[in-house]
């Protein structure tokens, strides 16, 4: 087995590895894959994607797994760290012709035991409604005639369970009216029961409604909002129908979005190298940033609303403050692009600057190593202390990973010391080469803003789409969106990863010569929505896009290589971290102390 410093080869795959916390090991008996376990051929297909849901049931194992591989769909049920994966018994599985699926994400306020709704993306540019329990597929949309959806055969796998089954379904071959393009993105609004977001690879998202349809003729709309490059248009008809909005963003693929904690913002980035930060609610654009170079791939959100991190083809993470609206440091660590970032709520710090706080005991430090829905909890709560003017000053550490077309997964710690640099060094340190502690201007929002997690979300399930909890809204003027919507929508906590614009990498990059040398057709042609081009040689060295000299430069705490083909997944969940590659092995990582696994007779 390799250790965490071990392997004589830099090419040998790593199963375990060590940070401050303690030993994180790969399970092996807690695999999930295709039932045969044989590797995937990854060519040509679209980037293989886990969503999770819990379904409260009384049987203490209510956690639920969802996955695509190539044109097929598993649903699961995920037993983490306790008991060995089972492959034989998925609660359900579906094959598609013609189509394949490249995102998925649950409704986490609808789920019960009896029923989860799953809306699933096509390459094709579909989006189905499912419910794997129920194995019923309620509607398709983006479709011509929607009474007519799909073709579906039941039929009994040759295996020795045979009760299982499997659905193969062909979506049915029509003009797609809405947008021909992939879908890159899909996500229920958070604190939505009907209300679901769909991006493309076109460069638009398309706000629906479940209960309400298509049409059967081209959708007519009109403009509600338009601004530096994105224009928000609604559906012009007598009768409400689908697409409620149509946002057009930048130019090229809009790769990934993702919504604040709160659910008030929405953060997007696209193939043209643009971070873009909308107020969900008013469609007003709250602050941009541009990758170093080339397209942004993905984007994640810190528990608490104050950060934004991005990965894409610069081969870059990218720290970005919500509140100053400019990038605050950068991590270099990958060797090819990053194809995911989130945040590990589990994992961050939050520690008193007062040591009278913990009462003469070690109790409430050594609190701070100790994961689980507590560890969550008490996280939660004094990052809402810290944002508050009258609490005694409060160090914090954030703890997020990436993983990329490398294939290693990269952990990294943002502290004090980075995010406020003129401020006394707080006691957490991290790995960090501090190139120039001088701070950019501000970005191109200076305006007083309320960060997003100033309302602090409740402790964070073991989800990849996190459940909301309301967040009042009493006082607050009418919105542009309510307009449009004609309908309430309450805000909800989330934190989301999903899909994201897969393309073969080219040899490393060169990751200080100047943007006028890149080319790149998408930054060619930015902003067509406004008629107006930004010149990408024009951002270098702007808070736009600071100069690499310019900013703190983060080394990851740990970066390993975990698999054979390019990583897709990076979930952090209470007791685990799920990763999964091309080849459609979804893998779990016990976290230190949390490894209990009981096999099934004759596994071993």
């Amino acid at each position: 087995m390799a250790t965490e410093g071990g392997g004589k080869e830099m090419n040998e795959i790593k199963t375990q590895f060590t940070t401050r916390e303690g030993l994180y090991k790969l399970l092996p008996h807690s695999e999930y894959s295709r039932p045969n376990r044989v590797p995937f051929n990854s060519q040509g297909s679209n980037p293989v994607r886990v969503s999770f849901v819990n379904l409260n049931d009384q049987s203490g194992n209510g956690d639920r797994l969802c996955f695509n591989v190539g044109r097929e769909l598993y649903f699961y049920i995920y037993k983490g760290v306790r008991k060995a994966a089972d492959l034989s018994k998925p609660i359900d599985k579906r094959i598609y012709k013609g189509t394949q699926p490249t995102c998925h994400d649950f409704n986490h306020l609808t789920a019960t035991a009896e029923s989860v709704s799953l809306l699933v993306g096509f390459s094709a540019g579909q989006v189905q409604l499912i419910d794997p329990i129920k194995k019923e597929t309620s509607k398709l949309f983006n479709e011509e005639n929607s009474c007519q959806h799909l073709w579906k055969v039941d039929w009994n796998e040759e295996r020795e369970n045979e009760s299982s089954k499997t659905s193969e379904e062909a979506l049915v071959t029509v003009q797609r009216l809405i947008d021909k393009s992939r879908v890159t993105c899909v996500k229920w609004v958070p604190g939505s029961e009907s209300l679901f977001l769909v991006a493309h690879s076109s460069g638009n998202m398309y706000l629906y409604n479940v209960e309400h349809t298509c049409g059967t003729t081209a959708p007519h709309y009109q403009l509600l909002k338009q601004g530096e490059s994105f224009a928000v248009h609604t559906c012009k008809s007598k009768s409400t129908r689908n697409p409620l909005l149509k946002w057009t963003v930048g130019e090229g693929a809009l790769n990934e979005f993702a919504f604040s904690p709160d659910g008030k913002f929405l953060a997007c980035v696209s193939q043209d190298g643009f971070l873009r930060v909308f107020n969900f609610d008013s469609v007003e654009l709250h602050g941009t940033m541009k990758s170093y170079f080339g397209g942004l791939l993905c984007v994640c959100w810190s528990p608490d609303g104050k950060y934004i991190v991005t990965g894409g083809e610069d081969d870059l993470v990218t720290v970005w403050s919500f509140v100053d609206c400019r990038v605050i440091a950068r991590g270099h660590g990958h060797k090819s692009w990053v194809s995911v970032v989130a945040f590990d709520p589990y994992t961050t710090s939050v520690e008193e600057s007062d040591p009278m706080e913990f009462s003469g005991s070690d109790e409430d430090f050594q609190d701070l190593l100790h994961f689980g829905r507590d560890r969550a909890n008490s996280t939660q709560s004094r990052l809402s202390k810290r944002n508050s003017t009258d609490s005694r000053p409060v160090s914090v550490t954030y703890r997020f990973g990436s993983v990329g077309q490398d294939t290693q997964l990269c952990l990294w710690d943002l502290t004090e010391d980075i995010l406020f640099p003129h401020q006394p060094l707080s006691r957490a340190r991290t790995h960090t080469n501090v190139m120039n502690a001088t701070s950019p201007p501000a970005g191109s929002n200076g305006n007083s803003v309320t960060t997003p997690g100033n309302s602090v979300p409740p402790p964070l399930p073991r989800s990849n789409s996190l459940p909301h909890s309301a967040v009042s809204n009493a006082g607050s003027k009418s919105s542009v969106m309510d307009g449009a919507i004609a309908s309430g929508v309450s805000k909800f906590a989330t934190l989301s990863l999903h899909d994201r614009k897969e393309r073969h990498h080219e040899k490393d990059h060169k990751r200080n010569h100047s943007m006028g040398h890149i080319s790149s057709k998408s930054s060619d042609k930015l902003n067509l929505v406004t008629k107006t081009k930004t010149d990408p040689a024009k951002t270098l060295g702007t808070p736009l896009c600071p100069r690499m000299e310019d900013v703190p430069l983060l080394e990851p705490l740990i970066c390993k290589k975990i698999a054979h083909e390019r990583l897709t997944v990076l979930i952090f969940l209470e007791d685990c971290i799920v990763t999964a590659c091309q080849e459609g092995f979804i893998c779990t990582w016990g976290r230190p102390g949390k490894v209990v696994i009981s096999h099934p007779p004759g596994s071993i």
